[in-house]
C-alpha cells in the first residue's frame, strides 16, 4: 500500500506539471535561416579557396624542396624573414619602387575625378560620349600592346616622337626614354594616367548622377556660377567616393600591378622597375626559392592590412566616417 501510494502520488504529481507548449519557428527566424542556406554555399567558397590555402604560408618557416613530405621538410623559423630585410637580393629595392610608384599614384588618384568634372561640364552630350569613350579604350589594351605602341613612338631607332622631335630640332639626338633610369618611375606613372584615367572616371560620372539637381536648381536661383557649383556642391559630394577609393588605394600600395612593369622592364631601368610583384615571381619561379617568395607574399598581406586599418582609422577621425 505503501509503495502504491508513491507511485500514485508521484503520476498525479508528473500529471499537475505544466506541458512545455511546442516550439514554432516565427517567420522572422524563419528568415534568418533561409538567408544562412543562401550565404552558406559562398562561405564555403570562400573558405575553401581564400583561407584553406593559407595554410601554404607555414612553407615560409621551412627550407622547401618539392617532391619531399610535408612532415619531412626542414623547419628553419624566421631565416626568409631576415633574409628579406638583409643587403642580400633585391628586396629591398623593390620594395622602395614599389612605394615610390604607388606614391606617385596616389598622389595623381585626384586627376580621375578632375576628369569627370569636366567631361560633365561638356554641354554636348554626343560629343561627351564619345571623349569619355576614347579616354576609356585603353583601360582594355593588353600591357604587351601598350608596350608595343610606345616602343613604337619611342625607340630610337625610327621612333615617331624621337623622328618629330628631330625634325623641329628640339633635339639633337634620338632619346631613349624607355631606357631612361632618371625617368623610369614618372614615365611609368604618364603611362598608367594614360590607361587607366578614363575608366576610372566612370566611378564619379556616377557619383555625378547620384547628386541631388535640386542643389544646383537652389545654387542658379543664388546666383552661382559654373566653377561655384563645382567647387561647393560637385567637389563636396564627390568627396566621400574619392576617400573610400583613397582607402582602398592605399591598403594596395604594396600591390601596384605585375603586367606593367614585367614588359616595361629593362637593363637600363631594372633598379627603378623591379618592383615586390615581379620579384616574387623572379624569386619564386625563376630562382625556384619558393619559400623565401612565400615569406615576401605574407609580408605584402600583413602590411596591406596594417595599412587598410590605418588609413580606416585615419578617415574616421579627419572625416567621422569611414569604410567598415
Amino acid at each position: 500500500m505503501h509503495i502504491g501510494g508513491l507511485m500514485l502520488m508521484e503520476r498525479q504529481l508528473s500529471n499537475a506539471r505544466p506541458q512545455r507548449a511546442p516550439y514554432h519557428l516565427t517567420e522572422k527566424r524563419k528568415a534568418q535561416i533561409k538567408m544562412l542556406l543562401i550565404v552558406l554555399p559562398f562561405m564555403i567558397f570562400v573558405f575553401i579557396f581564400s583561407y584553406l590555402p593559407l595554410f601554404g604560408w607555414s612553407y615560409a618557416f621551412m627550407d622547401y624542396k618539392p617532391g619531399v613530405p610535408f612532415f619531412k621538410q626542414e623547419f628553419v623559423g624566421l631565416k626568409y624573414v631576415r633574409l628579406m630585410f638583409s643587403r642580400v637580393g633585391y628586396f629591398p629595392i623593390a620594395l622602395r619602387n614599389t612605394l615610390v610608384l604607388s606614391g606617385l599614384g596616389i598622389i595623381f588618384s585626384p586627376v580621375p575625378m578632375i576628369f569627370a568634372i569636366m567631361l560633365s561640364r561638356v554641354s554636348n552630350n554626343r560629343i561627351s560620349k564619345t571623349i569619355q569613350s576614347v579616354a576609356s579604350f585603353p583601360n582594355f589594351i593588353s600591357w604587351v600592346i601598350v608596350y608595343s605602341l610606345f616602343f613604337a613612338l619611342f625607340n630610337t631607332n625610327d621612333g615617331a616622337v624621337n623622328n618629330i622631335l628631330l625634325n623641329l630640332g628640339f633635339i639633337d639626338q634620338p632619346t631613349n626614354i624607355l631606357a631612361n633610369e632618371k625617368l623610369a618611375w614618372y614615365f611609368q606613372v604618364a603611362v598608367d594616367m594614360w590607361k587607366g584615367t578614363g575608366w576610372n572616371a566612370i566611378i564619379y560620372i556616377a557619383a555625378m548622377s547620384g547628386i541631388d539637381q535640386e542643389l544646383y536648381d537652389a545654387a542658379d536661383i543664388d546666383g552661382a556660377g559654373s566653377f561655384q557649383k563645382t567647387l561647393y556642391i560637385t567637389v563636396p559630394e564627390l568627396t566621400p567616393t574619392y576617400f573610400v577609393l583613397l582607402l582602398l588605394s592605399i591598403s594596395n600600395m604594396l600591390s601596384n600591378g605585375f603586367e606593367h612593369y614585367w614588359v616595361f622592364q629593362n637593363p637600363l631601368v631594372m633598379d627603378k622597375l623591379e618592383v615586390l610583384d615581379t620579384y616574387v615571381y623572379k624569386v619564386g619561379i625563376f630562382n625556384l626559392q619558393y619559400s623565401f617568395s612565400i615569406a615576401m607574399g605574407i609580408f605584402k598581406s600583413i602590411i596591406s592590412i596594417f595599412l587598410l586599418t590605418f588609413a580606416n582609422m585615419f578617415s574616421k577621425k579627419i572625416r567621422g566616417s569611414s569604410i567598415f
